[in-house]
């Protein structure tokens, strides 16, 4: 595997562990109850360092770079279907029993949050709570797509086209591409929230081809096998039946249109939440009001 490099975490531990997709990376550090941590698209779990320090301090804490994603492996796939929340969600499972965590609180944000909710879903007996970062379901977001939000959440669309088109068009000007997706979703429409030593992570973690393809097929998942999943449990009537915690963006996406804690309380009963300040990034934008609802969250009994 590649050598580690700037190392946000100090006092944590590094490591590689198998999984079904080969070996994930995790950072672990902190002690108490065991707290998983799942990063967003398109960044790696370097996105917790600035609320890790006070979250290590009640939690150990699991920092986890999602398959196809930082320095974790990338399993080939066609569809998607190496990259349905499913089968990252089987990662997760697989690195907490190997750490000795039978149970665990879950923190996703973005395609982590995605994550961490089928998560929730298919391993009830896993998840003793979860937070979920700027989202709503994926089917949600699907029923919702209209002219304005797919103008504001195009590469929902753009990224799940067949292979290889956006791949290409993104090979073109892989870091130009980057920057401009990462500014337009913050609130003030800078890069100013990531600093420039987390950026050069971000653009050294997105600028490899097969990793391009791997987020592609990450939202070819999405649009696919991830929006049939969320159906099917829909028509069975599953719920998350544990206690949920919904934060997002005052300017980010789920701020528009239909209530987002509406919406998760249709998909979990004990869901609770609300908006911060900042856009999608909530945890660089806005670490300092982040770390206190989680912690408010996950310490209360």
């Amino acid at each position: 595997m590649t050598a580690i490099v700037n190392d946000f975490f100090a006092g944590f531990s590094a490591q590689w562990i198998e999984a079904p997709a080969g070996k994930i990376f995790v950072r672990v550090g902190g002690g108490g109850p065991a707290l998983l941590l799942l990063h967003g698209f398109p960044q790696t779990h370097i996105e917790w360092r600035l609320i890790a320090p006070q979250l290590a301090a009640k939690f150990t804490l699991v920092l986890m770079d999602l398959r196809g994603y930082g320095q974790s492996s990338v399993p080939p796939s066609e569809g998607g279907i190496a990259y349905s929340k499913r089968e990252m969600a089987k990662d997760a499972v697989a690195v907490m029993a190997k750490l000795g965590f039978s149970r665990f609180g879950v923190i996703g944000h973005d395609r982590g949050g995605r994550v961490a909710y089928r998560l929730a879903l298919d391993h009830a007996e896993r998840v003793e709570k979860l937070a979920v970062l700027d989202i709503v379901p994926t089917l949600e977001m699907w029923r919702g797509m209209d002219a304005a939000l797919a103008m504001r959440t195009y590469h929902w669309l753009f990224l799940a086209q067949p292979a290889p088109m956006p791949e290409k068009m993104i090979a073109g000007a892989p870091i130009s591409w980057l920057k401009h997706t990462l500014a337009s979703w913050t609130g003030d429409k800078t890069l100013a929230a990531f600093g420039p030593a987390a950026l050069e992570c971000y653009c050294g973690a997105f600028d490899q081809p097969d990793r391009i393809h791997a987020f592609c097929e990450d939202y070819r998942a999405g649009a696919t096998i991830d929006k049939m999943l969320d159906g099917e449990d829909e028509a069975a009537g599953r719920k998350i039946a544990a206690p949920l915690l919904a934060l997002w963006g005052a300017k980010g996406i789920p701020s528009e249109g239909a209530r987002a804690l509406d919406i998760w309380r249709r998909w979990a009963p004990r869901a609770e939440g609300r908006a911060l300040s900042g856009g999608h990034f909530l945890p660089e934008e806005n670490p300092a009001d982040t770390a206190a609802a989680l912690l408010d969250f996950f310490t209360r009994q």
